[in-house]
């Protein structure tokens, strides 16, 4: 299948390299078909199908801030390209590094939509083979981190050790091996969130226009947020990102019930990108089903609505015309809210209302465009809103997001270019000290100094003149999340590219799809 190592186009031809990996379509035969006794299709090759994971290269978004970076270094292209692909293509990259050569993005892609044989690899994104094969050497070091994990580059050809949970009796590894060419294998390393932090723990590089290295950045941390949180001794990524099913086999041939099946849907906080996979199947070469990949929506929005926040207002008063209310904020995830990706943003949408339902107080409204109201990032892309302990004017809005300036202390969303945070106050889990907190995953500005921002959550007070309105009134607030904040998406307007004009188009049309409200909660006050 994958016999030739695939090489960017202005590379010599490469050495011929035995297949490390298969695609998906060769495991779902057998781990497809699979219901709960309740009658839910919990298969795991349609699960993945629909996920990230599966559609890691396909992402528009991915490839828009690819073709972005490599636009504004493009002395740095190559290794860009590949560091870029180790990640999302993992299966090609790694085939290539057993030929010794480096990979590039664009290549695969157009390897993909050619339906080369590498390119199928390339398309299959983050793939069964391509997880279950990673060895333990390494796992939890700095040396895995970015993409360092470690797959076995000797061909052994029919014999290839892949790794599950369960120990596998003689005639199913057998039977795996002569149907698969892989021999199964139990390893306790799969079930870490070790395996998952070798590409969710990433540092990027910050270069200047001759590609030297100026800067590093911990781009997205949140296997150290988690280790450095209450959760980090007692649950594991999986535990949260695979929910289990007791008593089930895994596979419908020759399937024997097992203690869990670990659901392969990955649900995290990515709802958006399934919603554009369905609106532009044929653009971004989907093989998800359009049911499959709304599932995906729906158990995202699920997920997140019940098991990331949750909002109080435990003290609302009224005094010499004056509305004071306190809203806490309780983070339930085991990393920071949000996390990762640093285009990702949270905030606080809040109102009063009067006695006739007239809203007299705003802060935080969510456009249709993708932009929120009186934030000072969507409105100018050199500033930021800072954060606030407390809010009295309807332009001061609390959001929780992680700001990057380069080596001049300037604002910038090009990953490339940042050397630091002047901001992140994205909501601290629970357990996690943030005197201790080390710089990779430190709070960063006003939230530094803010003793009701600490472990757990954030406390922020309002303050709302009444005036000549009357009540009872209404005190609503709303915590929203956006995965791609509207800055991150416009500022790809810097580089024109098929890509990043694609995705500003997709962003555009699909704005006010792209955010959800996590938690919500409400007072009266007379």
């Amino acid at each position: 299948m994958c016999g030739m190592a695939v090489q960017d186009g202005n590379s010599a031809k490469a050495p011929e390299v035995p297949p490390l990996f298969s695609t998906s379509d060769q495991c779902m035969a057998c781990h497809n078909g699979l219901t709960t006794p309740a009658g839910a299709d919990v298969s795991i090759g349609s699960d993945w199908r629909a996920s990230m994971m599966a559609n890691s290269a396909r992402d528009p978004y991915w490839q828009a801030a690819v073709r972005r970076e490599t636009l504004d270094h493009p002395a740095a292209q190559p290794e860009i390209e590949n560091e870029c692909a180790t990640c999302h293509i993992p299966m090609p990259v790694t085939q290539n590094r057993a030929a010794g050569l480096k990979s590039g993005v664009f290549s695969n892609l157009a390897a993909a939509q050619a339906a080369a044989p590498a390119g199928l690899l390339a398309a299959d994104g983050v793939s069964c083979t391509a997880c279950h094969q990673i060895t333990e050497k390494g796992l939890g070091t700095k040396e895995s981190f970015t993409g360092g994990f470690v797959v076995d580059l000797q061909p052994n050809i029919g014999r290839r050790k892949i790794f599950g949970p369960f120990e596998i009796d003689k005639g199913r590894t057998t039977a795996m091996q002569s149907s698969s060419g892989f021999v199964p294998g139990a390893a306790s390393h799969i079930a870490n969130s070790e395996l998952c932090a070798t590409c969710h723990t990433l540092y990027t590089h910050a270069l200047d226009q001759s590609g030297k290295i100026v800067g590093e950045l911990p781009e997205q941390v949140p296997y150290l947020e988690w280790r450095h949180s209450g959760y980090g001794k007692t649950r594991s990524c999986q535990s949260c990102h695979m929910p289990k099913h007791e008593n089930m086999p895994i596979t419908s041939v020759l399937g024997q019930p097992r203690e869990r099946l670990s659901q392969h849907v990955f649900r995290a906080g990515n709802f958006f990108m399934p919603q554009v996979f369905v609106r532009y199947p044929g653009n971004l070469g989907m093989q998800a089903l359009s049911k499959e990949l709304n599932i995906a929506t729906l158990q995202t929005f699920e997920h997140l609505k019940t098991s990331a926040a949750r909002l109080t207002i435990p003290n609302v008063q009224i005094l010499a015309g004056k509305i004071s209310a306190e809203v806490v904020i309780r983070n339930l995830a085991g990393h920071k809210l949000p996390t990762a990706y640093p285009s990702r943003r949270a905030w606080i949408h809040f109102t009063v209302r009067d006695g006739n339902g007239e809203t007299i107080f705003e802060s935080g409204p969510f456009r249709s465009d993708g932009s929120i109201s009186g934030n000072d990032s969507d409105s100018d892309a050199s500033r930021y809103e800072p954060h606030y302990s407390e809010i009295s004017a309807p332009e001061q809005v609390q959001v929780y997001e992680a700001i990057m300036a380069d080596d001049g202390g300037r604002v910038t969303t090009g990953l490339l270019k940042g050397v630091r945070y002047l901001k992140d106050n994205r909501i601290l889990p629970m357990g996690f000290d943030k005197a201790k907190a080390d710089s990779d995953i430190a709070t960063q500005g006003n939230a530094r100094d803010d003793s009701d921002f600490a472990a757990g959550g954030d406390r922020i007070r309002y303050s709302v003149n009444v005036g000549r309105a009357t009540g009872p009134y209404t005190v609503q607030a709303e915590l929203w999340y956006q995965p791609i904040g509207y800055r991150w998406a416009q500022n790809l307007r810097q580089q024109k590219a098929v890509e990043t004009d694609r995705f500003v188009s997709i962003f555009e049309s699909m704005a006010n799809a792209s955010a959800v409200v996590l938690a919500q909660v409400s007072a009266a006050v007379q």
